[in-house]
């Protein structure tokens, strides 16, 4: 199929069957587009819209992002995961506001350069927002071309992403970019999907590769399977005389970079010692609930949370940049890991219903 025949049906298509009404696709400024872009990075849309509806309550414009902390930002993001996307996120708005004079740049070279923004995220940008003609390949739009051209091999390979980023640009027309953009994701999202893709409905079936040779489920390739390796810790949920539990605030990288977390401890100390000799504090009480595993992209990580009660004065936790004693009771603005944010409400939850026996 030549290729604007290619963009015709999937664009007569979008036109009858695609998502017209997200929120980001209302008055789609290339701020807003930036941030529904960042968001939905390996989160689907059902997820995103009302994380995206929260964060540009508080944060309407980059401006108001750049001049807000990390810790607010990322509180924005908690239970979104991936969280080096909001990290980079605010460092990109910081270096708009500064380098850019508060507007995010309209050429595609001076997106890239921003922490978090790829060739594909830039392209959707100036695409969807500026109507310029510029290619993406997410992974929807993977799926698709894959499928469509029949390319062999997995998409991460440096030469498959080679192939689909041409088809991409082959595909893509001179005018309503913005719509065939909108097209081509929507297709992938809710047609051409991984596990049960509904080709009777798909605008392309004619010429698909995949669909006419009946292996719509070998494309793309498969990734190279490999085991997850395994790491434990101890997540020690302090708690002081005054009922408040200790957070600490991660490196800046890393897993979890920049969010406030309970005191970890390999599996193989004491407690009670490490306790005393890295807080200075002594352990009155101590109770071990259920491990919890938590999958990460390249590891999983068994997570044994043991809650300590502890007593004693102690001035060795005196950096309110890297801890906090956290009242329950008070709202915060921190952000924390998923992990965190249920132990939190665990063990709020408890306190609450022993004050109503009480």
């Amino acid at each position: 199929m030549p290729a604007d025949q290619f963009s015709d049906r999937l664009l007569v298509w979008f036109n009858k069957h695609g998502r017209h009404d997200l929120p980001w696709q209302l008055a789609p400024t290339p701020y807003r587009v930036w941030v529904s872009e960042i968001m939905l990075q390996q989160t689907q849309v059902v997820t995103v819209i009302p994380y995206f509806n929260r964060f540009l309550q508080r944060f309407p414009d980059v401006v108001t992002l750049a001049n807000a902390t990390q810790d607010e930002v990322l509180h924005h993001w908690t239970g979104l995961g991936y969280y080096a996307r909001g990290r980079n996120l605010y460092k990109a708005a910081v270096i708009i506001v500064e380098q850019y004079n508060g507007q995010l740049p309209a050429t595609l070279d001076d997106l890239i350069s921003l922490p978090g923004i790829g060739r594909s995220t830039a392209g959707a940008i100036l695409a969807l927002a500026s109507e310029q003609r510029q290619p993406i390949l997410d992974g929807n739009v993977k799926r698709v071309l894959s499928r469509y051209h029949g390319v062999e091999g997995w998409p991460g390979k440096k030469d498959v992403e080679s192939v689909l980023w041409s088809f991409a640009e082959q595909h893509t027309p001179d005018n309503n970019v913005g719509n065939y953009t909108q097209a081509i994701m929507d297709l992938g999202a809710t047609l051409c999907t991984r596990r049960k893709p509904d080709c009777l409905q798909c605008p392309l079936q004619d010429d698909c590769f995949a669909r006419k040779s009946a292996r719509q489920h070998e494309f793309p390739g498969k990734k190279p399977k490999s085991s997850l390796p395994h790491r434990e810790t101890i997540f020690a949920i302090m708690e002081n005389s005054r009922g408040e539990i200790l957070l600490e605030q991660r490196p800046p990288s890393g897993i979890w970079g920049g969010l406030w977390c309970f005191p970890e401890f390999s599996s193989d100390q004491s407690i009670e010692n490490s306790v005393k000799e890295q807080y200075g504090y002594i352990v009155r009480d101590k109770t071990e609930y259920k491990s919890v595993k938590h999958t990460f992209s390249h590891f999983q990580l068994l997570i044994k949370p043991i809650h300590i009660k502890v007593k004693g004065q102690t001035n060795r936790i005196n950096d309110a940049t890297l801890s906090t004693w956290l009242n329950l009771e008070v709202e915060s603005k921190l952000g924390y890991p998923a992990p965190v944010v249920s132990m939190l409400e665990d063990l709020n939850k408890s306190k609450r219903a022993v004050l109503n026996e009480s």
